[in-house]
């Protein structure tokens, strides 16, 4: 049985971008034809976490994804980082998925503890503790994306692909 996996990205939020690198990612894995997973995505969300937020929740509500990729940009990094925990306030919230074994195996994946203070970290904070409140089987994963350009786009395609294979055919990430 297919795992039902849902990808979301977010729009620009300053006036000087032309795209956003979590959604330019997201972009460029619909066009492949390999991944024999059951996708969903849900690209640009609003830069507004509470309307980012209401979005997801309504998205795993009608489609019940086995696993969610939340993805972020992350002008500031080279590689794509895996984010273990987001916080809100004193409290602290982890992913519930094997990161070690997530990453295992990709070319150049970090995993990460400081989601940032922006809208990344409280979209994953919201969806994490709302599959905690609601008791609900899904994972959920943060990814934060570089700027992609033709030096690095292929790698990080390619380790994002790993990511969504790893996902959807382990039982124990």
């Amino acid at each position: 049985m297919k795992k039902r996996i849902l990808l979301t990205s977010f729009d620009i939020w300053l006036k000087d971008q032309q795209t956003n690198s979590s959604d330019d990612l997201l972009l460029e894995v619909t066009k492949l034809d390999l991944i024999p997973h059951d996708l969903t995505f849900l690209r640009q969300l609003p830069v507004d976490v509470q309307l980012a937020s209401t979005q997801v929740m309504e998205k795993i509500n009608a489609i019940q994804p086995d696993y969610i990729i939340c993805c972020g940009m992350a002008a500031s990094r080279t590689q794509l980082s895996v984010e273990a925990v987001a916080s809100y306030g004193e409290i602290v919230l982890q992913t519930e998925v094997n990161l070690e074994k997530l990453v295992a195996g990709a070319t150049a994946i970090e995993i990460s503890y400081d989601c940032g203070k922006f809208v990344c970290e409280g979209l994953y904070y919201s969806v994490l503790d709302y599959l905690s409140q609601n008791k609900l089987i899904a994972r959920c994963i943060f990814v934060h994306v570089p700027i992609l350009n033709q030096e690095n786009l292929m790698g990080i395609l390619a380790d994002f692909v790993l990511i969504i294979n790893k996902l959807a055919l382990s039982s124990s990430c």
